[in-house]
C-alpha cells in the first residue's frame, strides 16, 4: 500500500498521508514520496490548490522514531532541510487528528488549516530531546504569538481543537465527518480565482513570514544540539510517553 495517496479533481489535488497504522509518522520513504508529490503537483498548470490531510487517526506524529533509531537509518538524512519544498501553489491543511511534533511542523508548512473537532496539536521537541527543524520556532510564534509559542514548547502539553481556533492556529473547526467537505470546498474558492494572481499575493505572505535570519538561527540552533549526538533508544521511550501522556490530557479535558 502507497504511504501517500494523491487524488486530483477540478483544479484541486488532494495527498493523504497513509501509514494509519503508524500514526502516519514519517518514514524516509514517506518523506521522499510526499516531497516529491508536492512538488510534482505544485508544477502542474491543472492543480490550484492542494489539499493535505493524513489517514485517521491522526494527522502526523512527527518522525518515525523506530525508524530513526534503527543502524544506518537513512531518515536522519531524509529529515534535514525544509519539511516540504518550497511551493507556490496553496496548500490547505485538513487537520483530521493529532499533529505533534514533526507533524505540528508539517502543518505549519501549510498556507492555512481547517481542523477537525478531533484534531489536537503538540510541540514535543523538548520532552523528546531534540530540537526543531522544519521552521517550528519562527511559523509557531508566526501563528499564535510569542508567549502562547513560549508555552508549547517549554510545557510540550497537548492544545485540542477549539483552544487552537482561539489561538488563531487553525481557521475553523468543523465536525470530523464534514471536514474533507469544507476543505475541499474551499480549495475549489481558490482556484476559482486567476491562478497567478493568486500565486502572486501568496508569494508576498511567505517572503514575510518566512525570512531567511530565522531560519538561519533555527537551523544553527538544531546542528549545535545534534552535534552533541542523541540517544536514540530514549528518544524511542520518550515518544511512549508522549502518546502516554497525550491521551490522559485528552481524557481529563473530555
Amino acid at each position: 500500500m502507497a504511504d501517500v495517496l494523491c487524488e486530483q479533481r477540478d483544479g484541486v489535488a488532494v495527498i493523504t498521508l497513509n501509514r494509519p497504522d503508524r500514526r502516519n509518522a514519517l518514514s524516509a520513504a514517506l518523506l521522499a514520496e510526499l516531497r516529491q508529490t508536492a512538488a510534482e503537483l505544485d508544477a502542474s498548470p491543472d492543480v490550484r490548490a492542494i489539499v493535505l490531510t493524513g489517514a485517521d487517526p491522526a494527522f502526523c506524529a512527527g518522525l518515525d522514531l523506530t525508524e530513526l533509531g534503527e543502524p544506518g537509518s537513512a531518515l536522519g538524512g531524509a529529515g534535514s532541510g525544509p519539511v516540504l519544498p518550497p511551493l507556490s501553489t496553496v496548500l490547505i491543511g485538513a487537520v483530521n487528528g493529532p499533529a505533534v511534533t514533526g507533524g505540528l511542523e508539517l502543518a505549519l508548512a501549510c498556507d492555512f488549516l481547517i481542523a477537525s473537532e478531533r484534531a489536537r496539536f503538540a510541540d514535543t521537541h523538548a520532552r523528546m530531546g531534540i530540537m526543531p527543524g522544519w521552521g517550528l520556532s519562527y511559523a509557531l510564534p508566526e501563528a499564535v504569538g510569542l508567549r502562547r509559542a513560549r508555552q508549547m514548547s517549554a510545557t510540550g502539553n497537548f492544545v485540542d481543537a477549539r483552544t487552537a481556533l482561539a489561538w488563531g492556529l487553525v481557521n475553523d473547526v468543523v465536525r470530523h465527518r464534514d471536514l474533507l467537505d469544507v476543505t475541499l470546498r474551499l480549495a475549489g474558492d481558490v482556484a476559482s480565482n486567476d491562478p497567478a494572481a493568486v500565486r502572486a499575493i501568496l508569494a508576498t505572505y511567505r517572503t514575510q513570514v518566512i525570512g531567511e535570519a530565522a531560519d538561519g538561527i533555527e537551523q544553527a540552533a538544531r546542528v549545535r544540539w545534534h552535534t552533541a549526538g542523541i540517544d536514540r533508544a530514549e528518544v524511542a521511550r520518550r515518544r511512549d510517553a508522549v502518546i502516554a501522556r497525550g491521551r490522559s490530557q485528552a481524557e481529563s479535558r473530555g
